[in-house]
C-alpha cells in the first residue's frame, strides 16, 4: 500500500513555520526563512519541533532581507547552529490562531488536487509561492516528474473547496 497524502494540513497536527538557512555569529544564532505572514511571529507560538525531533524555544531578534535572525536557549554555539542548517520546524496546529473567514494557512492547501472547470485533473499542489506578481500554485502532475505553476487568484481561481480537497483553476486563461 502506497503513501497517501492528506487532502490538507487541516488533517495534520502540525504546521510548518520555517526553515533554518544558516548559522550567524559565534553565539549560536541562526537565520530562518519564515513561512508566517508576519516573519517575526515565528517565535510567538511556543516551543517548535525541528524535523530532527529536537524541541526549541525561539527568540526572534531581527529581520533582514526576508530572513529572521533567531536565538534559542538550547543552541549556544555556532557549531550547534550549523547543525540546524536546512532543517524545517513546525508547531502544533492548536498553538496557531484560527484563520479569518477569508484566509487560510498555506499548509491547508498542500496536497489538494487541482482540477479544471470541466473536472480534468491538473495535478497536486506541492507549493504556494509569491514572486511578486501574486500567489502562484506549484502543481505536480500525477504522471510527471516536473512541476508547473498556475495563478492562485481571480480570474483564474474559480473555486476553493477545502472540504472536498480540491481547487478549481481555469488553466486555459493562463
Amino acid at each position: 500500500m502506497g503513501h497517501q497524502t492528506p487532502h490538507s494540513a487541516i488533517e495534520q497536527e502540525t504546521v510548518l513555520l520555517g526553515v533554518v538557512v544558516s548559522a550567524h555569529g559565534i553565539k549560536g544564532q541562526f537565520k530562518v526563512k519564515p513561512f508566517t505572514a508576519e516573519p517575526l511571529s515565528i517565535a510567538s507560538y511556543g516551543e517548535v519541533e525541528m524535523e530532527s525531533g529536537q524541541k526549541l524555544v525561539l527568540q526572534a531578534k531581527s529581520i533582514a532581507k526576508g530572513l529572521v535572525l533567531c536565538a534559542s536557549p538550547q543552541i549556544t554555539s555556532r557549531e550547534a547552529a550549523e547543525q540546524l542548517k536546512g532543517m524545517s520546524f513546525s508547531v502544533s496546529r492548536s498553538e496557531l490562531p484560527a484563520p479569518a473567514a477569508d484566509e487560510l494557512y498555506h499548509a491547508d492547501i498542500l496536497g489538494m488536487q487541482v482540477v479544471s472547470p470541466d473536472g480534468t485533473a491538473l495535478g497536486e499542489i506541492i507549493g504556494l509561492h509569491n514572486f511578486g506578481a501574486g500567489d502562484i500554485l506549484e502543481i505536480r502532475q500525477a504522471d510527471a516528474k516536473t512541476t508547473s505553476f498556475l495563478p492562485f487568484y481571480a480570474p483564474f481561481l474559480i473555486a476553493l473547496e477545502l472540504e472536498a480537497g480540491r481547487i478549481i483553476i481555469d488553466s486555459q486563461s493562463v
